[in-house]
């Protein structure tokens, strides 16, 4: 009997361990099935636009040498569906020419895409188009699906040639359900493309609500027993029993309302980095004062990747950046960090966080877009403990506009303090009161924010956004006179086109024309001819050698009659003239004649010209205008210090 129990207990046991190790087997197989598919990024070619792509959002990788002209780009940030996916990601400077990946996004068609020439891309101007789209880096979304493979317009496209399959873009399938095609809302929502906007807090706090705290003093900084400040509540939560003054409460972030996600204020491309004092003077009440500031700022100015994109950078004893220019590109996202910010402490160094900001904040890594002007914003809490002359100087020569707003400042007592007496005139870039905020005491921040948004969107004022590349009107006069020839005629136009190449050039940056002279005179195009980088290249490809004598002097005056006197009031005016010989006329009179007008004369003299002729025509000092070369052939190696002198002749003059 007892032999038959264990032999029952031995056939139950290895019942329970068979159906055990089934059990896990089925669960094994049961995970295999429900295993999502590892995600690949459809590859496609250089070629292919985005309208032919029906999908909102995807991730795609480009190959290399999609920076060919022939791979059409229109528009500039946002782009037309009708140009080069890849294309616009080199011109953006998403990619260079070597490929990667990329994150498209559809947007809306826009009235008007403007062309501009950046990474070695010359993006084409579009009245209208019905679609547009945006480049990203690829840093997928959590909770995003992205598909593997696209959905095209054609079955003919590029990437399907390529034998790329397409297939209808779908959610993954989830274990128990029929998947079903995601719809258009669906995916916008998903993706972050259609907003979800929050209850807004009143942007400053008012005087009745203020409370009396002590101030930090740090050593030779400042010092005041007690200032009063306000508590800043928020409108969500002044009623909220023990709600933290400032802090919007979770439950309050939720979705409202959808609505779709601005493009940004056209009228207002500029990019923006806000310098905010983080030292320990400042103390936690101000720094969310000033933080306040900040997010009103952000929604005053509706960011987005058509108009003004904003970074913050903290300074203390030492500069950090929080998020740079293409970190958000939206005011909703924007406000939602500013928040999270915390403070750093320390002193308030601003002359080492302005050299920071110039070194390393407006880079292409960074979101820099070469066509919106470059502007910073410095919040100083009394006085900086560290000089910004210097600093400021530089900035401005790298084209930066500086604005300071400045709070409270230095009592009788605390002038010893000051390091730089007056440091907000010495770093901006006019001294009219225009680049300089201040208010008596932090109560009156608020007022601030009004004309601060209405002057760094005033982008005809910023006047330090101009640089040596992007603000002049320079015109070639350039000798076809027989003894030059048609190869060395080649050669020169060569020249001239190496030099221009290094310009922006459009109807508000750098404009081109061109004289051609023998005996005679001959218009080749003027300042208002052309507006593009690839136009005006053509242009100078298509001159023609004319032939003849060599009449410089009169060259001078006719250039000085048919191009610079339609030149544009506030344009530098720069005259590069480049011949082979002595001139038949007289060129003293003309030369001085130009010099009166301020036109900036450069001598170029090849193979029999005469150096004194140059020199007399030359701007002074002529050792800084005038080059001379033996042959025609060495022409180009007098690109970079031309450049190099017609830049440090613009950094040099005076600025306020």
């Amino acid at each position: 009997m007892r032999t038959v129990v264990l032999t029952m207990k031995a056939s139950v046991i290895e019942m329970f361990l068979v159906l055990l190790v089934t059990g896990v087997h089925s669960n094994k197989e049961t995970a295999k099935k429900i295993k999502r598919p590892k995600f690949t990024v459809p590859q496609i070619n250089c070629d292919v636009k985005a309208g032919k792509i029906i999908n909102p959002e995807f991730i795609v990788k480009c190959p290399a040498g999609c920076q060919d002209p022939k791979y059409h780009v229109y528009g500039t940030d946002v782009y037309a569906s009708y140009s080069s996916v890849c294309g616009a990601a080199v011109h953006s400077g998403v990619l260079d020419n070597s490929g990667g990946k990329i994150l498209v996004r559809k947007v809306a068609g826009q009235s008007g895409y403007k062309g501009s020439y950046s990474n070695g891309v010359q993006s084409l101007s579009l009245p209208r188009w019905r679609e547009s789209f945006i480049v990203l880096e690829s840093k997928p979304k959590k909770g995003v699906t992205y598909p593997s493979a696209l959905t095209y317009s054609s079955s003919k496209s590029p990437a399907a040639q390529a034998g790329e399959t397409t297939k209808a873009y779908q959610r993954p399938p989830i274990p128990g359900t029929t998947a079903q095609p995601i719809t258009l809302m669906q995916l916008l929502a998903v993706t972050g493309a259609v907003a979800t906007p929050t209850t807004l807090p009143r942007p400053f706090p008012s005087a009745a609500s203020a409370t009396s705290i002590p101030r930090p003093r740090p050593v030779g900084h400042r010092s005041h027993e007690m200032d009063l400040l306000s508590t800043a509540t928020y409108t969500s939560s002044q009623n909220r029993p023990g709600a933290d003054p400032g802090l919007v409460p979770k439950e309050e972030l939720s979705t409202q309302s959808l609505e779709p996600v601005s493009l940004g204020d056209p009228n207002c491309k500029i990019d923006l980095s806000f310098l905010i004092d983080g030292s320990t003077s400042i103390g936690k009440r101000r720094f969310r004062i000033q933080k306040q500031l900040l997010a009103a700022v952000a929604q005053a100015l509706d960011i987005g990747p058509a108009g003004p994109l904003m970074g913050v950078v903290q300074y203390g004893d030492n500069p950090a950046t929080h998020f740079n220019l293409k970190t958000h590109m939206n005011s909703r996202d924007l406000k939602t960090a500013i928040e999270k910010i915390t403070q750093r402490g320390g002193l308030s160094n601003v002359g080492r966080a302005i050299s920071f900001v110039t070194k390393n904040f407006f880079s292409k890594a960074n979101g820099n877009r070469s066509s919106a002007p470059n502007v910073v914003v410095v919040m100083v809490d009394g006085w900086p403990t560290d000089k910004v002359e210097e600093a400021s100087r530089l900035a401005r020569e790298s084209g930066i506009n500086i604005f300071f707003i400045t709070i409270e400042g230095a009592a009788e007592n605390e002038k010893q303090y000051v390091v730089e007496p007056n440091f907000a005139n010495k770093a901006v870039c006019r001294t009219n009161g225009f680049y300089s905020l201040h208010v008596q005491s932090w109560f009156g921040l608020h007022k601030t924010l009004q004309p601060l948004v209405k002057r760094v969107c005033d982008t005809d004022r910023l006047a330090c956004s101009k640089t040596c590349l992007n603000s002049a009107d320079i015109g070639f006069v350039i000798d076809g006179s027989s003894s030059v020839g048609t190869g060395n005629f080649r050669t020169v136009l060569q020249f001239v086109t190496n030099l221009t190449k290094e310009f922006e050039i459009s109807d508000t940056d750098t404009r081109i024309g061109a004289v051609q002279y023998t005996y005679e005179q001959r218009l080749e195009f003027g300042f208002d001819k052309y507006s593009s980088k690839p136009d005006i290249l053509n242009a100078i490809k298509r001159v023609g050698y004319w032939s003849g004598g060599t009449s410089t002097g009169a060259a001078i005056n006719f250039a000085l009659e048919q191009l610079f006197k339609k030149s544009k009031p506030n344009k530098r005016k720069l005259m590069i003239l480049i011949t082979d010989g002595r001139s038949y006329d007289d060129v003293r009179i003309p030369a001085m004649a130009a010099h009166l007008k301020g036109v900036i004369t450069y001598a170029i003299g090849v193979a029999w010209a005469a150096q004194e002729e140059l020199e007399v025509i030359a701007t002074h000092p002529a050792r800084d205008h005038s080059f001379f070369v033996d042959e025609f052939d060495n022409l180009y190696q007098y690109v970079p210090r031309i450049i190099q002198n017609i830049c440090a002749e613009f950094n040099s003059q005076p600025r306020n």
